[in-house]
């Protein structure tokens, strides 16, 4: 196939990308590892089946790969195309089933910060009738702390030693992965979506 027709059969490819999938505003916390293999936090700022705006504290460089796991979203990679003061914009590699589902998902997110329910927010907080807990750690270090706020969905969790973003521990009888530092402590999420009833039998 001759240079010039491959490369006006790509950009035909990428505006029929950038129609049928058009970047949404959503902000979700996530990790990406440069190819140096190094991680770093992040968070999107708005995200397409086949590119996200991402800010973080490292950039990388233009034309370097990079792969990313968003909350929600889960493992996508691709190159950075563009950088810009405190983030990056990057392409996603993904097969057509998969640049569907994720369309779906985006949806979805974007549907649901309409009805003005942010991230951390999202279901209402508990009071726990005992905010001690254990939290354990993936090598088995065990830590008991207190629990400063609790959710459907998550816990603030008052502690010293505050394991990285992505770390999964056991929170009481929960399996869960932190999703935020914060002075006192971390914040983390749960694997599953609870009650009130199984919240208050886990942390019993």
């Amino acid at each position: 196939m001759p240079l010039t027709q491959a490369f006006r059969q790509r950009s035909l490819v990428r505006r029929h990308d950038r129609r049928r999938h058009q970047r949404v505003r959503v902000s979700l916390l996530g990790r990406f590892m440069l190819e140096d293999r190094h991680e770093y936090p992040c968070q999107t700022v708005d995200m397409s089946p086949g590119s996200a705006a991402i800010i973080s504290p490292v950039t990388g460089r233009v034309g370097e790969r990079v792969v990313v796991y968003v909350d929600h979203i889960g493992r996508i990679d691709g190159e950075i195309v563009r950088t810009f003061d405190g983030g990056f914009a990057m392409t996603i590699n993904a097969t057509l089933r998969k640049r569907d589902k994720l369309a779906a998902k985006l949806t979805w997110l974007a549907n649901r910060h309409e009805l003005n329910l942010p991230e951390d927010r999202r279901h209402n907080r508990i009071v726990p009738s005992n905010p001690v807990t254990k939290v354990v750690l993936p090598d088995g270090r065990e830590y008991t702390c207190r629990l400063a706020d609790m959710s459907l969905s998550g816990a603030a969790l008052q502690m010293d030693d505050r394991p990285p973003i992505g770390t999964p521990l056991m929170v009481g009888k929960l399996r869960a992965t932190v999703v935020r530092h914060f002075e006192e402590g971390v914040a983390v999420e749960f694997a599953t979506l609870q009650t009130p009833e199984s919240i208050e039998e886990n942390f019993a």
